[in-house]
C-alpha cells in the first residue's frame, strides 16, 4: 500500500522487518532522539512498535514515514514522512536520519521530494514540521523548504515551533 519516491540519492520506500535493527540502533542514540518525542531513546522493543505505528498510518490514512535507503548502497538512512494521527496540530511532514548519514542533505533531499507528494499527489494545502526551539539542523531545513514559522504548540510536555509550509503558487 505504501508509496515509494525515488531521488537523486534516495528510495523512500515502506519499512521492512530488515530495517528494524539500524532503526533501532538509531532511536538508540541520544544525539539523534534528543529533539524527539520526549527527548529520550527508546529501546528495541519499542522502536518495533514505532515501525508498526508507521506502517499502521499508511492503512488508515494512505500516507506515513518512509524509510529512507541510500540508492547507491542499500544503507538505511533514517525516516521521513507524514503523521496526523488524532488530536495532531495538523497535517506534519517530519524527518530523522541515524547519525552517521548527517551532513549529506539527506533530510532536505526526502524532505523536498516528500513535501512534493503532499501538495501534488495528496493534494495538501498546508503542511507542518512540529520542531523543538533549539533543533536548529531542523529549523534550517524547514526553512530552506520555504517553511515559515507559524507559531509553536505544546507537545508533549514542551514547546514545539510549527513551521508551515504552502503549495507553490
Amino acid at each position: 500500500m505504501a508509496i515509494e519516491l525515488e531521488t537523486e540519492r534516495l528510495r523512500l520506500r515502506k519499512f521492512r522487518e530488515s530495517d528494524w535493527d539500524p532503526y533501532a540502533a538509531m532511536c538508540a542514540d541520544p544525539q539523534v532522539m534528543r529533539y524527539l518525542g520526549t527527548g529520550v531513546t527508546i529501546g528495541r522493543d519499542e522502536a518495533w512498535r514505532s515501525l508498526a505505528v508507521f506502517l499502521g498510518h499508511w492503512q488508515l490514512k494512505g500516507y506515513g514515514m518512509w524509510a529512507l535507503e541510500a540508492k547507491q548502497t542499500g544503507e538505511f538512512v533514517g525516516r521521513a514522512g507524514f503523521l496526523h494521527p488524532p488530536d495532531w496540530p495538523g497535517f506534519e511532514l517530519g524527518w530523522v536520519l541515524a547519525r552517521p548519514h548527517w551532513g549529506r542533505g539527506y533530510a532536505i533531499e526526502a524532505a523536498r521530494e516528500a513535501l512534493r507528494f503532499a501538495f501534488e499527489e495528496l493534494d495538501r494545502d498546508r503542511v507542518i514540521s512540529l520542531i523543538r526551539p533549539a533543533n536548529e539542523r531542523s529549523i534550517r531545513v524547514a526553512e530552506r523548504l520555504g517553511s515559515k514559522l507559524a507559531g509553536e504548540v505544546e507537545l508533549r510536555g514542551s514547546k514545539a515551533l510549527v513551521y508551515e509550509a504552502l503549495p507553490p503558487r
